[in-house]
């Protein structure tokens, strides 16, 4: 009797050793599921606020060019950048895309210095919107970088950790990259630059 008591301990343990690792793994292969899905609803919300503004510049590009004065040059360069921040985005080729965003934002800072030598400019209602448009669209891209960088940060921690890295290989799961702008974006603006 001893034996058979020992043999159904025996077997009662591995059973609930078991029962505990498909309770591991299930809960942990769910949870990476949900942080995943967490960096792609993160992704789109950036890439709803990159459409948007893609849509509003030729605006302000079109509203300043109807100022016969107004230089072509920096016109030219913000719809190029607009250009490579929208193929960059189609890609979802986030190194890329954070070097068009810092060309894009060089692009936009010199617009609206160039435009405070326009005082007609300054004061069209059209500008006017369209540039609160744009720098509010601005804001929301910073902020849901934020969140996208911290979704992205949870992922990668939590495909790195032992024993969760186990189960993420297996499942071919992929640490993703952070959007990160360019050293330039990033520095403080030399305003003496802007105006000469």
């Amino acid at each position: 009797m001893e034996t058979g008591t020992a043999l159904l301990i025996i077997v009662g343990v591995l059973a609930l050793l078991g029962v505990a690792i498909l309770v591991f793994v299930f809960s942990n292969y769910n949870a990476l599921i949900q942080i995943k899905h967490n960096v792609d609803q993160a992704w789109s919300n950036i890439d709803v606020l990159l459409k948007q503004r893609h849509d509003e510049l030729p605006k302000l590009v079109e509203v300043c060019r109807q100022y016969q004065k107004f230089e072509q040059e920096t016109l030219e360069r913000v719809m190029r950048a607009r250009q490579s921040v929208q193929q960059a985005r189609e890609r979802q080729d986030l190194g890329a895309l954070g070097a068009a965003e810092g060309q894009l934002r060089a692009g936009l800072g010199g617009l609206f210095a160039v435009v405070e030598n326009y005082p007609e400019l300054r004061t069209d209602e059209r500008y006017r919107q369209l540039e609160a448009r744009i720098t509010s669209l601005e804001e929301a891209i910073a902020d849901r970088r934020e969140f996208y960088n911290a979704a992205v940060n949870i992922n990668n921690v939590r495909m790195e950790q032992f024993p969760t890295s186990i189960l993420s290989g297996m499942a071919r799961m992929r640490s993703r990259r952070l959007l990160q702008f360019s050293e330039a974006e990033t520095r403080d603006v030399n305003l003496r630059e802007l105006f000469n």
